[in-house]
């Protein structure tokens, strides 16, 4: 696939906040993050997740197969993860003050920024959250339809719906939205809700899960597991 260039390692998710920000999970709920050279790309960072959000500012938080919800602080302490509060089987954090996930019954929960009192329920339902570093949030639900939130202009209507199928999103930045199609079939935002009445275009490759960063950073993995990096916005 000349748009993605494969690198080495086996994951079942994956989250990208930038170039230099790629973390993610294995089958077995390992976890790891990208060292920044292909040749040895990841390195094992202790503890045990089944979904990780990493954010362009270095923010990073998991959730591990109870739903237990931890943030890392291993560039801070020598304990790598502290547990907050809460159940969620999704996370993804945009920076450190834009964190979202759904829990169980796709309840939807932003992050206070106050760990004593840390979520705060949002109106909705969805399946995967997806949030930028510059606070946009997208979702899909459990029916593979898609919404960007506006409760931040629109509190009476806290989601728009935009065409489309998906069953997981990746988001960056307002201009950088990802995603991956109940077929595997992996989708960019064009910027036009309107656009010819489908605002996605298609990019080659298939997928499990998708990590998209604040710099226009991309990354897929498949079902076998294989990681891959987006290449098709550099000269071949």
């Amino acid at each position: 696939m000349a748009d993605w260039v494969k690198v080495a390692g086996s994951l079942s998710a994956i989250s990208a906040g930038s170039r230099t920000t790629v973390w993610g999970v294995n089958t077995a709920s390992a976890i790891y993050r990208y060292t920044n050279y292909d040749a040895n790309p990841w390195i094992n960072i202790q503890g045990a997740l089944s979904d990780i959000g990493a954010a362009a500012d270095g923010t990073t938080w998991g959730v591990n197969s109870g739903n237990q919800i931890y943030r890392y602080t291993g560039d801070q302490s020598t304990s790598n993860w502290v547990g907050i509060s809460g159940s969620l089987v999704r996370i993804d954090a945009g920076s450190r003050t834009n964190v979202w996930g759904v829990d169980s019954a796709n309840a939807i929960y932003r992050y206070t920024n106050y760990d004593t009192s840390p979520w705060i329920k949002i109106p909705g339902s969805l399946s995967d959250i997806g949030a930028g570093a510059d606070g946009t949030v997208w979702g899909v639900n459990a029916g593979n339809q898609v919404y960007r939130y506006t409760g931040d202009q629109n509190s009476s209507n806290p989601w728009v719906n935009v065409p489309g199928s998906l069953k997981r999103i990746a988001v960056g930045s307002r201009t950088n939205v990802w995603g991956v199609d109940p077929a595997g079939s992996i989708y960019r935002y064009t910027n036009n809700d309107a656009s010819g009445g489908n605002p996605w275009i298609k990019i080659p490759g298939t997928a499990t899960d998708i990590a998209a960063g604040a710099d226009g950073t991309a990354w897929h993995i498949n079902s076998a597991g294989e990681i891959y990096r987006y290449t098709g916005d550099q000269p071949s």
